[in-house]
């Protein structure tokens, strides 16, 4: 086979007459006006069809809330004067301090002296609770109904630490000085 059957084999059909602009463009209808061809933007606000799929509203703080509330109150009582110790207790957090929390939250605190523990609360059904070392050190325990151990957690400073809700966990003090912990919960 020669150059020039294989090149003229290659070549490309070339297009008879190129297409006018009245031919490329389609001619449906008048043009839409304003916002009549955007579905989505239309359709804002109007129910669906799948009423099945429509989320219920949210009553409960989302788990990036619980632990930008438990962030801000463990930064307000680094900030705040400590109240009378009630070691081993969870107790409402200072005024000053449940003020950065924004909805239903609630904010509670519990300072444990070394080697102290106190259990957590279970949180409501559905909610989680965020759990926020202010000072020391500190550890969640986890420990199934019959009492056997099921999980150790170092809560670390710096660090939010969001647990489900559920019965069974405590929080322990493991350094040598007064832990103080932060709770937020829904």
């Amino acid at each position: 086979m020669s150059n020039r059957t294989t090149a003229s084999a290659l070549r490309t059909p070339t297009a008879r007459h190129a297409p006018s602009h009245s031919e490329r463009t389609p001619q449906h209808g008048p043009a839409p006006s304003g916002l009549d061809g955007i579905g989505d933007i239309v359709d804002a606000g109007r129910p669906s069809g799948y009423a099945h799929l429509a989320a219920a509203p949210r009553t409960a703080p989302t788990a990036g809330r619980l632990a930008a509330a438990a962030d801000s109150a463990a930064d307000a009582l680094r900030r705040t004067p400590a109240p009378a110790d009630r070691s081993g207790h969870w107790r409402p957090a200072p005024r000053p301090v449940r003020r950065g929390a924004s909805g239903r939250m609630r904010i509670s605190s519990a300072t444990l002296a070394p080697d102290g523990s106190t259990a957590l609360p279970p949180a409501p059904s559905g909610s989680a609770t965020a759990l926020r070392l202010v000072s020391g050190r500190a550890h969640v325990l986890s420990a199934g109904p019959g009492g056997e151990l099921r999980s150790v957690r170092e809560l670390l400073p710096g660090r939010t630490l969001l647990l489900a809700a559920g019965t069974g966990n405590w929080l322990v003090n493991t350094g040598a000085e007064a832990a103080v912990a932060v709770r937020a919960t829904a």
